[in-house]
């Protein structure tokens, strides 16, 4: 049976992030609200508790798939939220920080505001939806990491920021608004779907997956070769539900001999 713990922000700051990746079904499972509250945080680099920046309540779940974590309120200052979560749930009614989702496994998260930088990077499963904006990095690689996204689903209902995707080799991540510069670098596998515009250098250095651009694309890569119309596309990377087009196909990045695809609506 699902149980939901709400949490309530009561002393979040607006200049200090604070660290929260206990607030994850996979944490708060088996734990009572008395338990839940003494959760260490950390505040910059001063440990706190759960307790000095939340009210919580609710009823205690056997485990992670039975969670339901609902957090009411903007708390854009706080990261990590869910990060390595392998089931359960995440409802945040407001705008959440930075790394959402960071190395998911499973489960949901719904964000019905913003999420800032990071979100769902080095996502190995599950489901994002992310009902405003989203910073750059989404679905990506951390610095020093060849391997973004591997699975799972991403949703952006408005805009994203810079490098989308980056070094992605599996799953899926739609943008209903426009992005940033630099969609797709080091794709491996994967698609990526843009409902608007996007922002130049999308696909640099990819070598497999798939982009597709229903607005306009400020400039393609000189490293991709044209490969002429086709009237629609699916809509994943080996099959799936058919995008109308007609699209301009392209294929690159053939600086790396790459064989990825992106395709533009004519």
């Amino acid at each position: 049976m699902v149980q939901e713990v709400v949490f309530t922000p009561k002393n979040i700051s607006t200049r200090v992030p604070i660290e929260a990746e206990v607030i994850s079904p996979d944490t708060v499972a088996g734990k009572t609200v008395e338990q839940i509250l003494s959760l260490t945080l950390f505040r910059g680099n001063r440990q706190i508790k759960v307790k000095d920046v939340f009210d919580v309540k609710g009823a205690k779940a056997d485990s992670p798939a039975d969670v339901r974590i609902v957090i009411q309120g903007d708390i854009p200052t706080v990261k990590r939220i869910g990060e390595g979560m392998t089931a359960g749930e995440i409802v945040i009614k407001g705008s959440a920080g930075m790394h959402l989702g960071n190395s998911m496994k499973g489960g949901k998260i719904t964000v019905e505001g913003n999420a800032g930088d990071w979100a769902g990077a080095l996502m190995k499963g599950g489901e994002m939806i992310i009902k405003g904006n989203a910073g750059s990095y989404l679905g990506a690689s951390y610095r020093g990491e060849w391997r973004g996204t591997s699975g799972g689903t991403i949703l952006v209902e408005g805009n994203a920021g810079n490098e989308i995707g980056t070094w992605m080799t599996n799953g899926k991540i739609v943008v209903k608004g426009s992005v940033g510069p630099m969609t797709g670098m080091h794709m491996k596998g994967g698609i990526i779907i843009v409902h608007k515009d996007a922002a130049p250098r999308v696909g640099g250095e990819m070598t497999k997956g798939k982009v597709i651009i229903l607005g306009r694309l400020a400039e393609v890569l000189p490293s991709f070769k044209s490969e002429g119309r086709v009237p629609n596309v699916k809509s994943g990377e080996d099959g799936g539900e058919e995008i109308a087009g007609p699209f301009n196909k392209f294929v690159g990045d053939l600086a790396d001999n790459g064989k990825g695809e992106v395709y533009v609506r004519a």
